[in-house]
């Protein structure tokens, strides 16, 4: 499954970059992240805790930070296992920060793979689940950056 998108935030391009890098800021943003630990300044893990359809998933997922070319790129790799269940999710996220005036775009592509209980789901499921989950994102980084500007 692929999802990619765009926000634009009210931040300068290397202010957001920093901040993406930061992983509690980052995870900060996402949805069901839990129990986050920085393994080292290039790999975390943490609990990620959803519900898709009716049921309720807790994945243990690894994060590591692959490619980052700053202020404009950063790559990662992540791997999830279904806590109680057979399965893995695996997906590679790609990153791009774009300078627009005062504002900073940021275009993402996610390629992501589920096996097991979570990808007989089907895709149409999965998909309309991804999509909550990156209106949640992005609304979330944008208030981060937006409460920021206002206090500057």
């Amino acid at each position: 499954m692929k999802i990619a998108g765009q926000v634009s935030v009210p931040a300068p391009r290397d202010r957001v970059f920093d901040a993406l890098r930061d992983a509690r800021f980052f995870a900060s943003c996402v949805e069901g992240v839990r129990e986050l630990v920085e393994v080292d300044p290039t790999r975390y893990t943490a609990v990620l805790e959803t519900k898709v359809a009716y049921m309720a998933f807790r994945f243990n997922v690894a994060v590591e930070l692959v490619r980052s070319e700053p202020p404009q790129l950063i790559e990662a790799r992540i791997e999830g296992t279904p806590i109680g269940l057979v399965g893995r999710l695996t997906a590679t996220s790609i990153t791009t920060l774009t300078a627009q005036d005062q504002d900073t775009l940021i275009d993402y592509t996610i390629e992501s793979t589920l096996t097991g209980k979570l990808g007989s789901i089907g895709q149409p499921v999965l998909r309309a689940k991804a999509k909550t989950m990156e209106k949640e994102f992005s609304n979330r980084i944008r208030a981060a950056f937006t409460q920021t500007a206002s206090q500057v």
